[in-house]
């Protein structure tokens, strides 16, 4: 079956951002499927192009993968308005890429953003196949949520595509238990969950190859943030937490990532002073592995919003992967995970000092944070294995694939 993904946040091992479709496709490409990806050459998560000239080129990382990058315009971290024209930018481009995509069994459509799914029913309207459709967040209800979607037309408009991208799909994939209720009130025809996960492959320690974070770390207890420092994050929560346990000199605060919100928080940490805290750029899957390795406890937040307690966060599977203990700052399902797993310890959103006493907590007690994040790889490597999860994902395929013959 040849599938056609529409995918402008997509990234593969060596870029930063999430690689669940990149893994993946492999996997599908293993088992003898052909998987065709249009994606963006801007990253999702710096805003900067890493292929030459931001024209539409083609790579074959693996043999049956094919990716597409098609032009995206750059400035998507300037502002919202900035985010909305690498939207719409990404969405015409990759419908003319997708147009040349020859012989194709079924369009792949994910969303955030919600724009690109539009795209992807297009083109599976027009190739007359099968069109699966990928929720991944609830947008717009996130972004209306934080405040960052106002225009009351915008709103309008994508409210109206969200629910036309749910009735058209002749299935619709959730990533997390949370959205179910949602999508079905907006009228999807079937939906099922393929939960996020992660490989724990990835995330085991390699003591053959010396791994510079460790002279980084420097002898210091590493509290690790990892991910995008944008609105939705609320790590203003986790630079006042700092400040709480500068006391303790021992302990130091890595935020390794990038995002619109960067600059703000990097001054927000000079204005406090903070010298337990230091900002580190995005580095790829196949660093963060020995960024993992080198911290002693992760953390995870999101602003205290109801709307997230939907969530599956990508990051909390990585950190629980890579058997590291959790600090949860995150209501919801995901608060479920980590707690049936015994993986980390649950601080309320938007409280630093409830996060610094956390930080404390694991710092202090030692041996019962290793056992937490033994727990987690544990708890990940049987319920959230990304092989098991693939493998969930090519039947949601191939029965979609199916519904044209």
């Amino acid at each position: 079956m040849h599938i056609l993904l529409i995918h402008q946040a997509f990234a593969g091992l060596d870029e930063a951002g999430g690689t669940r479709h990149y893994e993946m496709a492999c996997l599908l490409a293993s088992q003898g499927h052909q998987v065709t990806i249009i994606a963006s050459p801007v990253s999702y998560i710096t805003g900067i192009s890493s292929h030459a000239g931001n024209k539409t080129k083609k790579q074959t990382p693996v043999p049956g993968v094919t990716i597409i990058r098609a032009y995206t315009y750059s400035a998507l971290h300037r502002s919202f308005f900035h985010r909305v024209l690498s939207f719409f930018s990404f969405m015409v481009s990759s419908f003319f890429a997708g147009i040349g995509v020859r012989k194709v069994d079924l369009i792949w459509g994910t969303s955030p953003p919600i724009f690109q799914g539009f795209t992807a029913w297009l083109l599976a309207f027009l190739k007359r196949v099968p069109f699966l459709f990928e929720v991944r967040d609830l947008w717009p209800a996130f972004a209306i949520a934080v405040g960052v979607l106002r225009s009351k037309l915008l709103i309008k408009l994508s409210l109206w595509l969200e629910r036309f991208l749910y009735k058209q799909a002749d299935k619709v994939v959730i990533n997390s238990p949370g959205f179910m209720e949602h999508v079905h009130s907006r009228g999807a025809k079937e939906v099922i969950l393929v939960p996020n996960g992660v490989d724990p492959d990835m995330f085991t320690a390699d003591h053959s190859q010396i791994n510079p974070w460790l002279v980084k770390k420097d002898g210091h207890y590493v509290v690790l943030y990892a991910g995008a420092h944008g609105l939705s994050n609320d790590l203003p929560n986790l630079l006042q937490a700092a400040k709480l346990v500068e006391k303790e000199s021992a302990i130091k605060f890595w935020l390794v990532g990038d995002g619109k919100e960067k600059p703000n928080l990097v001054r927000q940490a000079e204005q406090m002073q903070l010298t337990n805290l230091e900002f580190f750029p995005s580095v790829s899957k196949l660093e963060m592995n020995q960024v993992m390795a080198a911290s002693d406890v992760c953390i995870a937040s999101l602003l205290p919003i109801e709307m997230y307690k939907t969530t599956y966060p990508n990051k909390v599977f990585d950190y629980m992967a890579a058997g590291k203990p959790v600090i949860l700052a995150i209501d919801g399902v995901i608060r479920q995970v980590v707690e049936d797993a015994m993986a980390g310890i649950f601080s309320e959103p938007g409280n630093p000092a409830d996060l610094a006493e956390a930080v404390n907590y694991c710092y202090t007690h030692p041996d019962m944070a290793l056992q937490m994040g033994l727990n987690g790889r544990k708890y990940v490597s049987m319920h959230f294995n990304r092989k098991d999860l693939t493998e969930q994902f090519r039947q949601v395929i191939e029965s979609t694939g199916k519904m044209n013959d």
